[in-house]
């Protein structure tokens, strides 16, 4: 039986994964900007877009190292490398996408206009069922903590871990089973909301059901990983209580 349902954020309840990608593009296009002799080629904010959606869902340092390689930024970041006080390429380019990120974020209506609706309906029917709820997010915790707040979150959680509560990334499952820890339910009786393949496979690995509810980043991914059945992949968001439905009464079953 179902007894907790955890969701992740970053493109489950919120559409932050499209404003990162956007922070990420327009990050490289700072780094290489048109008419510099080492970039002939002018790099596009859509090009960096869409590399980025070969690694939604990673952690930080792996999205930022395969941009940064991905677009041959090492030089130029690591020119601005003493200017935020890091070591490495890939820090420096996160810490000019950090500053965008910041700023697209810094305005509530932005995150409020990038809601899922479908994600947050569910969300609010756990809670009114007297589901126990969690939420398990890559995001680190300062960034989580404006996010949930902008969107009236913050009392909807039984339990929130964030990147800075594991030693392991999604798609380890340590968030999950840290979650399922703390909210006192077993991980088979678990049921996770995921956007991204890391996480499907973080909840897979941990034991616990999980639907996946695509968004024009992950959709392909989703479908060609072989993570999930069919049935438990939602493409269309009208579909999503049916799905929960149909998953609730093969729990029963079992």
């Amino acid at each position: 039986m179902i007894k907790a349902m955890i969701f992740d954020l970053d493109g489950t309840l919120v559409q932050t994964e499209k404003l990162k990608a956007l922070s990420y593009a327009r990050a490289a296009v700072e780094l290489c900007p048109a008419g510099v002799e080492l970039f002939p080629v002018e790099i596009s904010e859509e090009q960096v877009v869409e590399a980025f959606k070969d690694v939604v869902g990673l952690s930080r340092r792996e999205v930022a190292t395969h941009l940064v390689s991905r677009f041959g930024l090492e030089e130029t970041a690591s020119a601005r490398m003493d200017e935020f006080g890091v070591s490495a390429p890939w820090q420096a380019f996160v810490q000019v996408r950090l500053q965008l990120y910041q700023n697209m974020i810094g305005d509530p209506n932005v995150l409020r206009r990038n809601r899922w609706p479908h994600n947050m309906a569910l969300l609010e029917e756990a809670r009114r069922t007297n589901c126990k709820v969690g939420l398990a997010t890559m995001s680190h915790c300062d960034q989580v903590q404006r996010v949930l707040e902008i969107l009236d979150l913050k009392e909807s959680f039984g339990f929130v871990a964030t990147r800075d509560d594991v030693e392991r990334a999604k798609p380890d499952p340590e968030i999950y089973l840290l979650v399922a820890g703390e909210l006192g339910i077993s991980p088979p009786d678990c049921l996770v909301i995921e956007d991204s393949p890391s996480g499907v496979q973080a909840a897979v690995s941990a034991g616990m059901w999980c639907i996946a509810v695509t968004t024009p980043f992950t959709r392909e991914r989703l479908h060609q990983s072989g993570l999930l059945d069919e049935r438990w992949i939602v493409d269309e968001p009208d579909r999503l209580p049916d799905v929960v439905r149909q998953m609730y009464e093969e729990r029963l079953e079992d």
